[in-house]
């Protein structure tokens, strides 16, 4: 027997407002993880927690549609989860297709577009790829030589020097 959930109500409205968000903004399986993890949270709230959680007034505006993916995110999110190497055809924004060899380590929702960031073995740098310009994705056997916690960290300190260089 667990204790029932404790939530502050502006935890609950995080939480509801959040899964909305995600509902709304991200793929398919995604949104049916949202609506399914607020939906198990709600079961087990004590009733004044429920009512707070049901009567939530905080809600995501429809925005522009997404731009259709080729490649299911969901395929994305696995390679980075298991830290595997991604195959990539992708399309630049002239159009020009090329092949990547890429290391996932983040998927970026923005407003209008999902980008997959990822070091770029060709360019030996960190590089974003638009999803809805990938026009296929192979998940590769092997990992990639580094850790995604790794990846990441290095990515955010390089972000950071190319923000300062900008500003000087």
């Amino acid at each position: 027997m667990l204790p029932p959930l404790m939530f502050t109500p502006e935890e609950i409205e995080a939480l509801v407002l959040g899964s909305r968000w995600v509902a709304e903004r991200a793929d398919g399986r995604l949104k049916e993880a949202a609506l399914s993890a607020v939906a198990r949270i709600g079961a087990v709230l004590p009733p004044d927690l429920k009512d707070e959680m049901d009567s939530s007034s905080l809600y995501v505006v429809p925005g522009a549609p997404f731009p259709t993916d080729t490649v299911d995110p969901a395929l994305l999110r696995k390679a980075i989860r298991t830290e595997r190497r991604l195959t990539l055809c992708y399309r630049d924004e002239a159009g020009v297709a090329s092949e990547r060899v890429v290391w996932p380590f983040a998927l970026a929702f923005f407003d209008r577009v999902r980008l997959l960031l990822a070091w770029c073995e060709l360019r030996q740098d960190f590089r974003s790829f638009r999803t809805d310009r990938i026009i296929e994705a192979q998940v590769g056997q092997d990992r990639y030589p580094a850790r995604r916690q790794a990846l990441m960290k290095t990515y955010h300190e390089d972000l950071e020097k190319r923000r300062a260089a900008e500003r000087c």
